[in-house]
């Protein structure tokens, strides 16, 4: 397997830095390739993969499965996320799901519930596990470039069905109106924000919540999202009776949540639950 990193390694750096387009889209190719070849050997669930800067391996706190996204850069206006998750199995076997970016033929991606095959793309940095009435939840935060003027965060709710497929997004959210939010109802939470403001998102688990930067518009116009910045306070997200419910007004957060996955390490997490003590 190590061998198989190494061979993957300068495809990875170049799906972000290559200069030229047609570059970072033949090292995508390549490297998803090579990606599947790694994942085809037994019990490569557990190899973390550590060397791939650029590529985000998330696992869930269950281990149940680990979800894989990168993105490839057409131009400043353009970028496409590409991902699959890896299901958990007891044989070693690969169960593999594509996840295949469907957000440039989406009008309004906070619409609807979508499967695998119409994903709102994002390369995500953080997983949380919640449960409620004997059902797992698993809220992705993720990192979207979207284009020349702003940036996006995503909040999107990942659960499996009965026949194990993925389900993305539903009405997990309540928050009073705000033309900085999505409009109700939305299935996913989208944060988006002036490019390179730097606004914060992420889950703060001494307080059990997402937590976000407050966003103002620069001009007063709160409808133009790439107008829209940091004021300094902070609100977000409790977990409450198998939905996310806003709260105003909590204290800052660490400064970790302004990780760009195309300029930091992606986030790494240990495949299997710590051992836990006794007593």
């Amino acid at each position: 397997m190590s061998q198989l990193e190494q061979n993957m390694r300068n495809y990875a750096y170049d799906i972000v830095n290559a200069t030229e387009m047609v570059d970072r889209f033949r090292a995508d190719s390549f490297f998803t390739r090579a990606l599947v070849q790694a994942l085809r050997v037994p019990y490569s669930f557990g190899y973390r993969f550590d060397s791939l800067k650029t590529i985000s391996m998330l696992y869930a706190p269950d281990s149940s499965f680990r979800i894989i996204t990168w993105q490839v850069m057409k131009d400043f206006s353009y970028y496409r996320k590409k991902g699959a998750i890896q299901m958990h199995t007891k044989d070693g076997s690969l169960k593999l799901i594509p996840l295949f970016d469907y957000s440039s033929f989406s009008e309004n991606p906070t619409d609807s519930v979508r499967d695998n095959q119409h994903w709102i793309g994002a390369v995500y940095y953080n997983i949380i596990q919640k449960s409620f009435n004997n059902r797992n939840y698993y809220t992705l935060l993720g990192y979207d470039e979207n284009d020349a003027r702003s940036t996006r965060k995503w909040i999107e709710v990942l659960t499996f069905d009965e026949a194990g497929k993925p389900q993305f997004g539903g009405r997990y959210f309540n928050y009073p109106p705000d033309n900085t939010r999505p409009a109700q109802p939305a299935y996913r939470f989208c944060y988006e924000f002036k490019k390179e403001a730097n606004a914060k998102l992420n889950y703060d688990p001494e307080i059990d919540m997402i937590a976000m930067a407050h966003l103002v518009s620069e001009t007063g116009d709160t409808k133009e999202k790439y107008t829209l910045i940091p004021e300094g306070s902070f609100e977000g997200f409790k977990w409450t009776n198998g939905r996310w419910v806003f709260v105003p007004l909590i204290r800052e957060i660490d400064p970790r949540p302004n990780i760009n996955p195309q300029q930091e390490p992606a986030p790494k997490q240990s495949p299997f639950p710590p051992k836990k003590g006794k007593g």
